[in-house]
């Protein structure tokens, strides 16, 4: 295999300058395609499956007070609280 020598990508100001770049450029020529490279994953986001789930109103009133309070949206605050009990219940 031929070891080419890798440039170096530049400092961009704007994204569109980025995407100028890239649009002219080949990324070959700045990445080792041959070496492998080590990339942490764990931060994406899983995906998410929409549901429907009926609450009784007051409920959800309450749900979206605590999530006011907390300044985050309720959603998020029910996805939180879930996944806390269900963590907890698997480790029971």
């Amino acid at each position: 295999m031929k070891n080419k020598n890798v440039k170096i990508i530049p400092k961009f100001n704007s994204e569109d300058d980025e995407r100028k770049f890239w649009a002219t450029h080949d990324a070959t020529d700045y990445f080792d395609m041959n070496r492998e490279a080590k990339m942490d994953l764990s931060k994406l986001k899983p995906t998410t499956e929409a549901i429907s789930l009926r609450l009784p109103a007051f409920l959800l009133a309450r749900i979206k007070q605590l999530a006011n309070k907390k300044d985050v949206p309720y959603q998020s605050l029910m996805k939180v609280y879930l996944n806390e009990r269900v963590e907890r219940e698997l480790r029971a």
